[in-house]
C-alpha cells in the first residue's frame, strides 16, 4: 500500500508539464490532490483527466491572499494538509545590464517570496497535524548560474537556502522540507529552444538527453512518502548528471 494513499496534497503550477506529471503520479498513488494554477481552462482539463482531484484557480503573486488560499485549499481537502509541492514559477530572462527592475522583482516575488509564504502558511497547518512534507522545486541553474538569468537563478538559489533554514526550524515538529533541482526537462518551455542550442545543452548532459517531467514527479513521490522521513533540508538533483552537487 502506498504511504501517499489518502494524503492531502497541494500542487502549485499544476497545469504545466512538470506539474501535470506530478499530479498524475500522485493520482496513481491515490493521494487526495488539490491542483492550483492561474489558467482555469487548463485546471478544468486536468480535472477531466483525473476525475477525483480538486482544483482551485489562484495567482500566487497575490501575497496578501496566500493565507486565505491555504485555508481554502485545506478545507477543500477535508481540513488537514499533509504535503505541498511548490512547483509554480516564472522566467523573465535578460542580460543583466538590460534587465529592468520589474523583470528582476516579478521573478523574485513569484518564485521566492510566494514560495516562502506558501511554506509559512502550510507549516501552520502541518503543526496541527504534528507532521508534514514540503517539497520546493528549485533548478540546476540555482547552483550553476546561467547567462541572462540573474533574477531566476537568484530566486532558485534562494529557495534552497530558505528551505534549509525552515527545515532546521521545524524538524523537531516532524515536518520535512526539501528541494528538487531539475536540470533541463522536456516541457513547453524547453520546446521553444532552437535545435542548435538544444543540441549544445544535451552535449553537456552525461545521460545524453533532456529529462522527462516524470523524472521530477518520481522524486516528488519519494520525498512526499514515508521513505524520506529522515531526509531534511536536502536537495535532490534530477539532471542526468549535468551537475553533481
Amino acid at each position: 500500500m502506498s504511504s501517499l494513499k489518502n494524503k492531502n496534497i497541494i500542487v502549485t503550477g499544476a497545469s504545466g508539464g512538470i506539474g501535470n506529471a506530478i499530479v498524475e503520479k500522485l493520482y496513481k498513488e491515490e493521494a487526495n490532490i488539490l491542483a492550483t494554477g492561474t489558467k482555469i481552462e487548463k485546471l478544468e482539463k486536468l480535472k477531466s483527466k483525473f476525475d477525483n482531484i480538486k482544483i482551485l484557480k489562484f495567482d500566487i503573486l497575490q501575497h496578501e491572499k496566500i493565507e486565505e488560499f491555504i485555508n481554502n485549499a485545506t478545507n477543500e481537502l477535508g481540513g488537514s494538509l499533509d504535503c505541498i509541492v511548490n512547483n509554480a514559477g516564472i522566467t523573465k530572462d535578460n542580460l543583466t545590464i538590460r534587465m529592468n527592475l520589474d523583470e528582476w522583482k516579478k521573478v523574485i516575488d513569484i518564485n521566492l517570496t510566494s514560495t516562502f509564504l506558501m511554506c509559512k502558511y502550510s507549516i501552520k497547518k502541518m503543526l496541527k497535524n504534528k507532521a508534514g512534507k514540503i517539497i520546493n522545486i528549485s533548478s540546476v541553474v540555482g547552483h550553476t548560474g546561467n547567462v541572462g538569468q540573474a533574477n531566476y537563478t537568484a530566486s532558485k538559489a534562494g529557495i534552497i537556502a530558505m528551505s534549509k533554514s525552515l527545515s532546521i526550524e521545524y524538524a523537531k515538529k516532524n515536518i520535512n522540507i526539501n528541494c528538487i533541482s531539475p536540470g533541463f526537462i522536456s516541457t513547453a518551455m524547453t520546446d521553444q529552444i532552437d535545435e542548435k542550442h538544444k543540441e549544445a545543452i544535451i552535449a553537456k548532459i552525461p545521460s545524453n538527453r533532456l529529462g522527462r517531467p516524470e523524472d521530477i514527479a518520481n522524486a516528488v513521490i519519494f520525498l512526499g512518502s514515508d521513505q524520506s522521513d529522515y531526509i531534511n533540508g536536502e536537495t535532490i538533483h534530477v539532471n542526468g548528471g549535468m551537475y553533481m552537487g
